[in-house]
């Protein structure tokens, strides 16, 4: 790949298959994520892989922390914005403060690591940026109006980038998986069907096939970054098995 590489929500589920998956194609990796931990030790296996990784801690939905880690190799040219989280529950029943926290986490941390990284691929004149959205943006689920409305306006953020730099080298496309076999997917899976929503095994088998693993996330995310698809621009790859073609 031959890339530096920045994943937001590097460190677990999705964004540590990506991370791996990156080094081991060749990409120096940074790894962006609130937890230490999981960071420094998914960054301490790579290194032991002879990858070139680092990890910076920090909350990318806040503008003070989205710089850590941008100058680790002198310019990054690839941006993985995969930081996410969900709400589930009745659309009366969500306060404001939730809203705007989820808002917060799945969009505004998109506007801030993009306007981040922008100026060092708007430099080298190309680079990569793949955005985490979800079937979610374009299939809506009952109690999860707030979430389904951040991954739609995850949709139209890559599409606007793609707008706004193509002519400049900038590529900006989405990530847009099904029900994934994560700590995430699992509690998304489990709150739902508390709550009366049919998220049932067999509901998932009906619609997708099965759970779809982490990894094959993070290799839709390698192909949007890498070469390859160097005349995809402004798409959203959904990686659900046929759920949103049915």
């Amino acid at each position: 790949m031959g890339r530096v590489a920045l994943i937001s929500g590097g460190a677990g589920s999705v964004g540590a298959a990506a991370s791996r998956l990156f080094a081991a194609e060749g990409a120096r990796v940074v790894i962006v994520d609130r937890q230490r931990e999981a960071g420094e030790a998914l960054a301490a296996e790579l290194q032991a892989a002879s990858a070139q990784a680092v990890f910076a801690q920090a909350d990318v939905s806040r503008a003070a922390e989205v710089a850590a880690g941008l100058d680790t190799f002198g310019f990054i040219d690839v941006l993985f914005n995969h930081a996410g989280t969900i709400h589930i529950g009745p659309l009366l029943d969500t306060t404001e403060e939730t809203w705007d926290a989820l808002m917060a986490v799945n969009v505004k941390s998109m506007f801030l690591m993009t306007r981040a990284v922008l100026p060092s691929i708007l430099a080298r004149g190309r680079g990569s940026i793949v955005c985490t959205s979800s079937i979610s943006a374009v299939a809506a689920t009952p109690m999860e109006v707030p979430y389904d409305t951040t991954k739609g306006a995850v949709h139209q953020f890559a599409r606007a980038i793609t707008v706004e730099f193509h002519d400049r080298g900038v590529r900006c496309k989405a990530v847009c998986p099904g029900f994934i076999r994560t700590p995430h997917g699992l509690r998304e899976v489990q709150e739902l069907s508390a709550l009366g929503v049919d998220a049932s095994e067999s509901a998932i088998r009906a619609q997708q096939g099965r759970l779809c693993e982490p990894e094959e996330v993070a290799r839709a995310a390698l192909f949007l970054a890498c070469d390859e698809s160097s005349f995809v621009n402004g798409a959203q790859l959904f990686v659900d098995n046929a759920f949103t073609a049915v």
